[in-house]
């Protein structure tokens, strides 16, 4: 098994460290290897989810219908309820 030291920790972060590991119970050494792994665990899993963009782009396909054109917007305008209350305005 590998060993890591790892030095220049800025003082208040080590501080957080050691507060959360102790609030785990666990030795400093095992949390930084605990939040190492759940990082890394995580990353995958998110490099892995496609961008939202790419996401709208698949659900945005094109809009297939055997109607003519004509006969889409005529149905679209015999759906449409007239309304009486703006008749005479705001």
């Amino acid at each position: 098994m590998a060993n890591l030291q790892i030095k220049g920790i800025a003082d208040d972060l080590y501080k957080k460290i050691k507060e959360l590991a102790a609030s785990e119970n666990r030795a400093v050494s095992q949390q930084i290897l605990f939040l190492i792994k759940e990082y890394i665990s995580r990353r995958g899993a998110i490099q892995s989810l496609k961008p939202p963009a790419q996401v709208l782009l698949e659900l945005s396909g094109s809009w297939e219908d055997d109607r003519s054109t004509e006969k889409i917007i005529s149905e679209i305008k015999r759906s449409r309820k007239n309304s009486k209350k703006l008749k005479k305005g705001f």
